[in-house]
């Protein structure tokens, strides 16, 4: 928490921890051109020689590093789910253990990725694609970053910082405004990744009922079961 009382992306302050850093995606090549075709023309739309042609590599290298453009989309969605998982791992534990500040981190890191590798978050709606198999993979990760952030809003229950009925449902409400934003963000549009996320952060305390103790409105709130 800032000095102030409120979250530090409440009162504009960066900082730069490791987690709001956004170097380039590490990706190969081939996983590089593949991620702009998929963006581009979708994954149903990109076939396997359209990915060799704009890398430059016959098609059995792309079949012995991936298996086939499956493999491919796999390939990205693991790297950019585990990126996420690991980005708000650490803004969590940037937190100190205060819910408020925990939940102002990761929801910060979410939107910050989601505006800076759109390209890659948009690939989410391609995730239908893949084999059942290769789904429940890809959910697998998915779902500890469901975990990690639950934990976060039953933590600020249990404390009487926040005030919902119902975690897991108000749990999927935050992560699914922060998942919609590569609908509609532009990174050449009037918001800067930095704003939107400030933005972001202030709904989502708001969604899990977090109320400033500097605010007037605040009141003493019972605890709210799981």
């Amino acid at each position: 928490m800032s000095e102030s009382g409120r979250p530090a992306a409440e009162n504009g302050v960066v900082g730069n921890p490791g987690w709001r850093r956004m170097d380039p995606p590490e990706l190969s090549p081939m996983l590089t051109h593949a991620l702009d075709l998929f963006y581009e023309n979708g994954f149903h739309g990109t076939s396997v020689r359209d990915i060799a042609g704009r890398v430059g590599v016959a098609i059995p290298s792309l079949y012995y590093h991936h298996g086939n453009k499956e493999g491919v989309l796999l390939a990205l969605l693991e790297y950019s789910t585990s990126d996420m998982l690991a980005r708000a791992h650490a803004a969590d534990a940037d937190g100190g253990g205060d819910p408020v500040q925990r939940m102002s981190n990761v929801v910060e890191a979410i939107v910050l990725r989601m505006t800076t590798r759109a390209r890659l978050a948009a690939l989410e709606g391609e995730v239908r694609y893949l084999s059942p198999e290769n789904r429940l993979r890809y959910r697998v990760i998915r779902k500890e970053i469901e975990d990690l952030v639950h934990t976060i809003v039953v933590d600020g229950n249990e404390q009487g910082l926040f005030y919902t009925s119902d975690t897991a449902e108000t749990t999927r409400a935050v992560l699914s405004m922060c998942q919609a934003i590569p609908r509609w963000f532009h990174a050449e549009g009037r918001m800067s990744p930095a704003i939107v996320a400030a933005k972001y952060v202030e709904i989502a305390l708001t969604t899990v009922g977090y109320v400033s103790t500097a605010d007037p409105r605040r009141r003493p709130r019972a605890k709210r079961a799981r």
